[in-house]
Formats: structure tokens, sequence, C-alpha cells
């Protein structure tokens, strides 16, 4: 680390420190050279990727853009806020997970609609109407089968209950 005061690189360090929440560490520094102190602090720095958009254009990842599409999606329905806000994390530490450079904007969106799916079976049919370009009813309608089959599933499959 260079000396903010001499420039010199030869530099010790004193004390080292967590912080409390745990996310960066605080050193005491000295100067070899001046003997003058001075604090650095050391941080994660994580890289999101790049995203791929279909006609191959690239952009940085933006978590804005995902809670635009889960506001969209989620208009005027009875989901809290804490719930959208810990979906969009989860997405983000599955993108970081992913340790890729690059994610297509389709794997992006799948995840969205994964996410919605568990939130709000509404918001999922808005999403996905937009997402796969529906184009008629019939594609609506495959859509509110496939979130209805679930459904229908844990119903049949409690204890006691009638087939």
């Amino acid at each position: 680390m260079k000396c903010p005061f001499c420039t010199s690189v030869d530099t010790q360090v004193i004390d080292s420190r967590v912080s409390e929440a745990g996310d960066s560490i605080r050193r005491r520094r000295r100067c070899l050279a001046c003997q003058k102190r001075f604090t650095t602090y050391e941080n994660v720095e994580l890289r999101l990727p790049q995203v791929v958009k279909s006609d191959g254009s690239r952009a940085d990842f933006d978590e804005r853009r995902i809670r635009v599409g889960f506001q969209r999606a989620l208009h005027k329905r009875p989901v809290p806020t804490e719930y959208v806000d810990a979906a969009i994390q989860r997405i983000v530490q599955q993108v970081l997970s992913l340790g890729e450079r690059e994610i297509p904007s389709r794997q992006i969106g799948e995840l969205v609609m994964d996410e919605l799916r568990k939130l709000d079976k509404v918001g999922y049919i808005r999403f996905a109407s937009v997402y796969r370009s529906f184009q008629d009813v019939a594609d609506f309608r495959d859509a509110i089968k496939e979130v209805e089959a679930p459904a229908r599933r844990s119903k049949r499959a409690k204890p006691g209950a009638e087939p």
C-alpha cells in the first residue's frame, strides 16, 4: 500500500479489524519511510456479469430493470415489498453463483418467472404474456394450465383427501 503522505510503498499493518457487519476490514498502517499513520479499508467487490440481449448486444446487469419487471407484473397485486426484495436478491445471488462473465437475458427472464410463479400467479401470467409474446387466448390458457397444474397436484396429495 502506498503512503498517502510520501508515496513510499514500504508500509506496515499495525492493526486490523473486521467491521460490525463483517463485510469490510479496517487496517491501521504506518509508513516505514515517514512514520506517519493512515487507515485503509478492504471491501469485497462483486462483479455482476454482462447481459447478452437477444439481438446480441451487451449491457451491464441492472437490478433496477428486474425491479421494474416485478413492479409491472405485480401492479395492484397484494404482494408485500419485502417479498419482492427477497425474490430480487435470490435472483442476484443465483446470477452471481453462476460465476459467468456473461449471461443471456433469456436466462434472467426465466429466473424472474420462477420467482413470480412462487409469489403471485396473476403477476406470473402478466409477466409471461409479455416475456413470451403471447399471440392469442390459447397462449394465456396454456400458461394458466401451467400455473394451476402444481396446485391441483398438491390438493390431491393431502392425506385424508378423497381422490
